[in-house]
């Protein structure tokens, strides 16, 4: 008589050993990676708008060198509104696409980036004397007097020798108002001093009118006067910003408040627990201990997402929530995949480690032919798509890749444990397979 074998416990115990880990591993970080997550501007308000490009020079054309010392020029304006994750992107081949999320003061937000910013350092004849590209790039920040503790602004020039001349010839002159190097932004023919002084500080171009009292032979210029904190701030951002290579022409915006943007995340996040509730509900049900596996390996997809997410440091916004759910879509036709091959060979009446076996074998064909198809179909999308499109094609990519390493060697890792420990030998209807279908060949 032939010894039958017994069951395997140490397996199950694993598998519990597993899940339980998992779980554990989940609910201590799926909070702190949800909560580390950008937010796009429909998710959490703010701004967004598309210029087309022209070059100044009439002459000039705009190239791809252009466009990306404008997106720079773009970024410097930006930190003065203290966005600390604005996205800018060069859609085509004259285009530029702002996205600022969270801003508040939109209004500011559009003045400072429409302007052509022309930065001049002019004296009190309107001579210029230095631009905006004699400043080095970044090097102006507010600090604090070290004497009286007073705010100022300090700002590094490219070339020392070309501002000690500059400093030499004006501080010679008459300090009864003529030692000044007025700092314009956007001087036109016809404009002057004597004028645009006599104009209130919101109207006017001319930004800080600072005296020269010294030679100053150094790279580094210190701007003192009556600032404020912010007022510093504001000025080292627009000398940091510098001047605009290229003119912007607004052909698109879109502005969503803070108060929309929380809805929308609340109905987008109901729907998804919706739809992923649904899914769970319909694999326990069809099944039955197969959608046990298929629901751990889902929940383990969707906190793996989550955290690659957040480390590839990605904006997540509501076309990458529908891109997550399709993602459980996608993850959830793999497990079916396996699942139906491996009911198909129980119906054929072999064992259930044969089914198995067999199953896992001759499913994993079909999902990758389906997983690749959907990956080349969403590269073309980033590629070729705009900022909202992109954000899908990421997140989808995201989500297909994940979901082969937790719907099919997850899942399969899970099952298999329970399927060799033979506790689900001789018993199909665990499997969703009644008796009647097995046929006895």
């Amino acid at each position: 008589m032939k010894k039958r074998k017994g069951v395997k416990k140490s397996l199950i115990v694993v598998f519990f050993a597993i899940v339980i880990a998992v779980g554990a591993l989940i609910t201590m970080n799926v909070s702190d990676h949800a909560n580390d997550i950008s937010l796009g501007l429909d998710l959490q308000g703010g701004f967004e708008v598309l210029y087309e490009v022209e070059p100044v020079d009439g002459d000039s054309e705009v190239n791809r060198e252009l466009l990306t010392d404008t997106v720079s020029a773009l970024n410097a304006r930006i930190d003065v509104l203290g966005v600390s994750e604005p996205n800018i992107t060069i859609e085509g081949e004259d285009r530029i696409r702002v996205q600022l999320a969270g801003v508040t003061d939109q209004q500011s937000a559009r003045e400072l980036l429409s302007t052509e910013a022309r930065l001049s350092f002019r004296d009190t004849n309107d001579v210029v004397m230095m631009d905006g590209s004699d400043l080095v790039q970044g090097g102006a920040r507010q600090n604090f007097d070290p004497d009286t503790n007073e705010p100022i602004v300090q700002v590094t020039v490219d070339d020392p020798t070309l501002f000690e001349e500059i400093s030499r010839e004006i501080s010679e002159r008459q300090p009864t108002g003529e030692n000044i190097l007025a700092i314009w932004l956007d001087f036109d023919e016809g404009d002057s001093y004597e004028e645009e002084i006599l104009k209130p500080e919101a109207e006017s171009k001319i930004i800080s009118d600072p005296r020269v009292w010294e030679t100053i032979p150094s790279r580094d210029v210190v701007i003192s006067g009556n600032f404020t904190v912010q007022s510093a701030q504001e000025l080292a951002g627009i000398l940091n910003a510098g001047a605009l290579p290229v003119e912007l022409d607004e052909i698109y915006s879109n502005s969503v408040g803070a108060s929309l943007g929380e809805r929308s995340m609340e109905m987008a996040i109901n729907a998804g627990i919706v739809g992923v509730a649904l899914i769970f509900g319909y694999m326990l049900v069809y099944y039955r201990f197969m959608g046990v596996i298929a629901v751990l390996t889902l929940t383990a997809y969707i906190y793996m997402v989550l955290v690659v997410f957040n480390w590839m440091n990605a904006v997540l916004t509501l076309p990458g929530i529908a891109a997550l759910i399709l993602g459980v879509g996608m993850a959830v036709d793999a497990n079916i995949i396996t699942f139906e091959r491996i009911k198909d060979e129980l119906r054929s009446g072999k064992t259930t480690m044969s089914s198995f076996r067999a199953g896992s074998r001759r499913s994993l064909s079909t999902i990758l032919d389906a997983n690749i198809t959907t990956i080349l179909a969403a590269s073309v999308m980033y590629v070729y798509g705009t900022s909202a499109v992109q954000g899908f094609a990421v997140m989808l990519i995201v989500s297909i890749l994940t979901s082969f390493i937790t719907a099919v060697f997850g899942a399969r890792l899970l099952l298999g444990l329970w399927v060799n420990s033979r506790v689900l030998n001789k018993k199909p209807r665990m499997f969703g397979v009644k008796e009647r279908e097995i046929s006895e060949l």
